[in-house]
């Protein structure tokens, strides 16, 4: 490992120093020598960082509350990113790390100050593959210092020379840390990913006195007397008497006949018609399930029509429709429903509701994609959206032919992603992209065929349920099944990007405790929920 980093290392110190105009000297990163380059700070100015924090984040509060900057801080037009300004710092010759300070606050605020956060004192750490932005953070719980919110990846990434001899690191991928996710209550998922940011900054110019005398009287001599004499001789005998010998001696007929219908005779039969029976299993979005039924939403998951819930989600029975192996192609539609109530009202309503019906996993030429009919509650209108046959979910299929063993098809772990149309349906809050819970699909072509066994939950196999709370993560409800997960964001989900405002019904101790951290976490819930609306979740 340590082998294959030193090109990369070398190559971020050589691009890292280019950047800052060739001032600050390489470490001894490219020899093996063990004499290190002394180890010297230099003085960073000017630095600007830009960085976002989360579109989907921004823009559910934009339409659920506000978000204000200050102390120097600016947002972008058509509430884009924040800048922070005024950074000031240094870069260490010997590692070629930074480390800057910048001026500049934004605050976050929803749901009537339930949710309120404030980031502020935000500084950014980059060494040659990754880095670390922090800042303090203001809840109604209370102030954090120089948290680490979120981690960069610099492998990949050069830093530049910008405009008046400022380095430049463009577009740092930034993902969610431990810390991060704790403080928005773990409604966002530790590694959830995050804007890229920018970091520019300046060197302050040094005082030219000690390096321009060395380096010129070394190395000429040395190289010019080696090179010459040694490759002319090796190679022209070798090559000419070794392989025209070995292929044309063994002509025999009987070797090519035997192995081709002995493969076929394994293989397991493939059957094409009608789908008789079978299951989807699928959890939506883990983090929107948490978010639902914790002390946010204080809300409950239902499920009816033969659905049950599980540990990893919810089961949907009952599968109908046609398999056909030589052309590829699996259509299989399941009965049961799911619906994700969360922000009680006065009147006993939900702001946020969501339901999902007539899952159907479709398979053709290598590609699939999850439909479903969906209807969804605007947090502002409060009026429902009814979406049919809505593609939620582009399906990343496994490698190899879609076959029928036993009488089964069975497709497990699929990957999902929020479609386009699933992202529209759902007001935007989730992404395009936006990774979903995977899915396993077993339907049989076959009444006697064995289907494989559940993947664990409880549940009946029939009737209804609901799992839910009332003030707490685990929350009372009906037997119908629990729902788990580790949090992300959620919210209502409607045809603008619903998510609950907070509610009067939700117990204030809890929330206000939670607040600052989980206030983040609503916002940021919404946030997932509103991808769930995409693809079934909503922010």
């Amino acid at each position: 490992m340590a082998a294959t980093r030193r090109p990369i290392a070398l190559a971020a110190a050589v691009a890292t120093a280019a950047a800052l105009g060739a001032t600050f000297a390489l470490p001894a990163l490219a020899a093996d020598s063990k004499e290190a380059a002394p180890a010297a700070t230099r003085d960073l100015t000017d630095g600007t960082l830009d960085w976002g924090f989360k579109d989907s984040f921004r823009r559910y509060i934009g339409g659920a509350g506000t978000i204000t900057v200050k102390d120097g801080a600016t947002q972008a037009p058509g509430n884009g990113a924040f800048t922070f300004g005024n950074g000031k710092g240094t870069y260490d010759t010997g590692t070629h790390g930074t480390s800057t300070a910048f001026d500049g606050s934004v605050n976050f605020n929803a749901h009537g100050g339930v949710l309120d956060i404030t980031l502020s004192d935000v500084k950014v750490t980059t060494t040659l593959t990754g880095g670390t932005i922090t800042a303090d953070v203001k809840t109604p719980e209370g102030t954090k210092d120089d948290v680490a919110v979120a981690a960069l990846d610099l492998s990949s990434v050069r830093p530049s020379q910008g405009d008046g001899g400022a380095m430049v690191y463009k577009d740092m991928p930034a993902t969610l840390t431990k810390a991060g996710a704790e403080v928005f209550n773990n409604m966002y998922a530790e590694g959830a990913e995050l804007d890229p940011a920018t970091l520019s900054v300046k060197a302050v110019t040094p005082e030219p006195t000690q390096e321009p005398t060395k380096e010129p009287t070394q190395e000429p001599t040395k190289e010019p007397t080696k090179e010459p004499t040694q490759e002319p001789t090796k190679e022209p005998t070798k090559e000419p008497s070794t392989e025209p010998t070995t292929g044309p001696g063994n002509p025999s007929p009987s070797t090519s006949a035997s192995p081709a219908p002995s493969g076929s005779a394994t293989a397991p039969s493939v059957k094409q018609g009608p789908v008789v029976n079978g299951t989807l299993d699928w959890g939506v979005k883990a983090s929107f399930r948490a978010y639902v039924t914790g002390p946010i939403a204080n809300g409950k998951v239902e499920t009816s029509g033969g659905a049950t819930a599980s540990a990893d989600g919810y089961r949907f029975p009952d599968a109908t429709g046609a398999f056909d192996a030589d052309k590829q192609t699996l259509d299989a539609q399941f009965g049961g429903s799911v619906r994700f109530l969360g922000h009680k009202e006065d009147g006993g309503a939900y702001t946020l509701d969501l339901s999902l019906s007539k899952l159907r996993v479709q398979v053709k030429g290598g590609t699939g994609t999850l439909v479903a009919d969906v209807s969804s509650k605007d947090r502002t209108t409060k009026k429902v959206a009814t979406y049919t046959d809505l593609a939620l979910a582009d399906l990343k299929l496994p490698s190899g032919e879609l076959v029928a063993k036993d009488g089964v098809v069975t497709l497990k772990g699929v990957p999902a992603t929020l479609t386009a149309g699933g992202a529209k349906a759902f007001g935007g809050m989730y992404d395009k992209g936006e990774v979903l819970d995977a899915l396993t699909v077993a339907v049989s072509l076959d009444e006697n065929a064995e289907l494989p066994g559940s993947t664990g939950g409880s549940g009946s196999t029939g009737g209804s349920g609901s799992t839910g709370g009332s003030g707490t993560t685990g929350g009372t409800g009906s037997t119908g099944g629990t729902v788990g997960g580790g949090g992300s964001v959620g919210g209502s989900l409607g045809g603008s990007g619903s998510l609950a405002s907070t509610g009067s019904d939700l117990p204030t101790g809890a929330l206000i405790a939670a607040s600052g951290v989980v206030v983040a976490a609503g916002a940021g819930v919404v946030i997932a929920a509103r991808r769930r609306r995409a693809g079934a979740e909503a922010v």
